[in-house]
């Protein structure tokens, strides 16, 4: 069996096929307690249906609600969540880690 990322890829490339927009998240760097590893990953479509995880559940809403700018604009964005940012208790990383999320779209070729 894959590592989990290769069957989030396979879905990603899945969901393109069907001809859906598609953002993927990537946690790229962490620091302190972070909820998910570096490369762990989360895909999204336009209509809010997403597979897997950056963050155990804590930041998942605020990025796929950036992912569907990012899959509007076609511009990838680097977003990054941390319990001294205001916005980590919103959106409830309150466990004391920083994690930057790379957002980008895909698109079939």
């Amino acid at each position: 069996m894959g590592s989990p990322n290769t069957s989030i890829l396979s879905e990603a490339l899945g969901w393109l096929d069907e001809g859906r927009e598609v953002a993927l998240a990537t946690v790229v760097q962490t620091w302190g307690s972070a909820p998910q590893p570096v490369g762990s990953q989360l895909l999204i479509d336009s209509d809010g249906n997403f597979l897997g995880s950056v963050s155990g559940g804590c930041v998942e809403g605020a990025v796929i609600a950036e992912a569907g700018e990012v899959m509007a604009s076609g511009e990838a964005k680097l977003l990054e969540f941390g319990v001294e940012d205001e916005t980590a208790w919103q959106v409830g990383l309150a466990c004391g880690g920083t994690i930057r999320v790379y957002v980008e779209p895909l698109k079939a070729h």
